[in-house]
C-alpha cells in the first residue's frame, strides 16, 4: 500500500459510532465488486491466519451474508447481515452481527448499522465506512474484541488482492 493512501479510524462515544475512512489503489468497479462478491470477500475479509468463509450471499435489498470466521484449527464464528440499500458503485448499507450457522443473530454480542460509501478519485477509490452500535456498551466490546486491529489487517489484505487483480 502506498503511504499516500488515506487510512483514517475515529471512534465517538457520544455518538456511539465508528468512522473508518481508507483509500485503496483501484479503480471503483473492482474495489465495488471486492466488497461486494463472496469469491472475493473470502479472500480478504477475515485477519489472517484466520479467514473468511461464505455460506450464502444474496447481495440485494432485502438479502443478506451468512459466513464464518473460520481459525486455521477449523474453528467458526458466525456472522450474518441483512442488506438495507444498495446503490450499484455508490453506497451500501446493512445491519448484522454474531450469529449461528443458521443465521440467527446472537443478542449476547454486539450489532451495528453499517453504511459503506465509494468515492472514486484519479488512481484511487476512497471507502467511508460508518458503524453505528445501539449502546456504547456495544461499540466498547466490539473496540475490546480486537476490531480495529482486524480491519487493518482485513485493508492490507484487500490491498494485496486488488494489486493481483489489477494485473
Amino acid at each position: 500500500m502506498s503511504s499516500k493512501l488515506l487510512v483514517d479510524f475515529i471512534v465517538n462515544k457520544e455518538n456511539k459510532t465508528l468512522h473508518i475512512a481508507r483509500e485503496f489503489d483501484a479503480g471503483l468497479a473492482l474495489v465495488w465488486r471486492a466488497w461486494t462478491t463472496p469469491e472475493l470477500l473470502d479472500q480478504w475479509w477475515g485477519p489472517k491466519p484466520w479467514k473468511a468463509e461464505t455460506k450464502t450471499m444474496d447481495f440485494r435489498e432485502g438479502g443478506s451474508w451468512l459466513y464464518a470466521m473460520v481459525s486455521p484449527e477449523g474453528e467458526k464464528h458466525w456472522s450474518k447481515t441483512n442488506f438495507i440499500s444498495i446503490a450499484k458503485e455508490k453506497s451500501f448499507s446493512s445491519k448484522g452481527g454474531f450469529s449461528d450457522e443458521n443465521g440467527k443473530i446472537n443478542p449476547a454480542f454486539p450489532q451495528n448499522l453499517w453504511e459503506n460509501r465509494f468515492t472514486p478519485g484519479d488512481h484511487n477509490v476512497r471507502v467511508d465506512m460508518l458503524l453505528t452500535y445501539d449502546t456504547l456498551t456495544d461499540l466498547e466490546k466490539e473496540m475490546e474484541m480486537g476490531f480495529k486491529e482486524g480491519m487493518m489487517i482485513d485493508f492490507q489484505q484487500l490491498d494485496e488482492l486488488l494489486s493481483t487483480l489489477k494485473k
